[in-house]
């Protein structure tokens, strides 16, 4: 058999809600950028993200507890959430609180895009990587520059003047990347297992540099900073996590990545309906363009046995 079929996305007999879910992801992911920009008004960046790991992490071992389940004890599965962790959320958390403050919306959104790229360069150095067809690499390139047209080109006139904070950004991708190729190691569990036990990992990390560098205890965060680091903890962390590791192993990490494109949609979308915001002029051609692409990201591979 061909080594280019190792690691294939699970069968699905019903592969439309698995896009249907695909669609809830990048809407729950979608508005996380604005609750981050809300939390970080009066919460520090690395409490922020303490703060949402801790929640959402507790939250979903209360449902672990309620469905009756319990989290896997053998060391070697959760040396496995603690990496998930650290490329999931701990460092790339961090990165885009601490970005967030100083780079525009919209030339952070076309930045944080850039993980499907990444799956692929790493994927590159995997051994067991997924069979990346030139359909898939051009669903890759069509939903980078429909990300950017939907955004408006403009946005790039910024690129370089926050030069640490877009490169936080990007190394903020290239852990996602790495996060959803490590993810297929989890495939026969529950998805709500490492999603949980990765958080709870993430926030034990956290919580003691939260503790000594920011003081919690001191800070005096506003109203409007409570409600969104609830929101981003409950709808953008704990409930996008089981559907991100359900994900993952039922399309593979390059169809689960493609998120981060439809994600620019439903931000603009949100946009839209909350905040009268208008659309670039270009963003319906790039709205054909991403949705072009995740469907060319997300299409069924055919399994083509090799004799021999």
């Amino acid at each position: 058999m061909s080594t280019q079929m190792l690691d294939q996305p699970a069968a699905m007999p019903n592969r439309a809600v698995e896009l249907t879910l695909l669609l809830v992801l990048a809407g729950l992911w979608g508005g996380s950028y604005t609750f981050i920009k809300l939390g970080v008004e009066t919460i520090p960046p690395l409490t922020l993200i303490t703060a949402r790991t801790l929640i959402a992490g507790l939250v979903l071992l209360v449902v672990i507890r309620w469905r009756g389940l319990r989290l896997p004890r053998d060391p070697a599965t959760w040396r496995m959430f603690l990496v998930q962790a650290g490329l999931n959320s701990v460092v790339p958390f961090t990165l885009i609180a601490w970005a967030e403050r100083s780079v525009d919306a919209g030339l952070a959104t076309i930045l944080s895009s850039t993980s499907p790229i990444f799956v692929v360069l790493l994927s590159c150095l995997s051994v067991s990587a997924e069979r990346l067809t030139g359909l898939r690499l051009a669903g890759i390139a069509a939903g980078l520059a429909g990300t950017v047209l939907i955004v408006g080109a403009q946005a790039m006139t910024g690129f370089g003047e926050q030069l640490w904070a877009q490169l936080a950004l990007v190394a903020a991708s290239v852990c996602y990347g790495g996060a959803a190729l490590f993810g297929r190691s989890f495939k026969g569990l529950d998805p709500i297992m490492p999603a949980a036990g990765s958080l709870f990992c993430g926030a034990l990390v956290l919580l003691p540099l939260s503790l000594m560098l920011d003081r919690p205890w001191t800070l005096s965060p506003s109203a409007q900073s409570i409600q969104a680091l609830i929101a981003l903890s409950l709808v953008s962390t704990a409930l996008a996590f089981v559907i991100y590791f359900r994900l993952i192993a039922r399309l593979g990490s390059v169809a689960t990545t493609s998120v981060a494109y439809l994600r620019v949609p439903a931000g603009v979308l949100i946009g839209m309906v909350f905040l009268g915001e208008a659309l670039a002029p270009t963003a319906w051609a790039g709205l054909v363009l991403v949705i072009g692409g995740v469907l060319a990201m997300t299409l069924p591979l055919r399994n083509r046995a090799a004799a021999g």
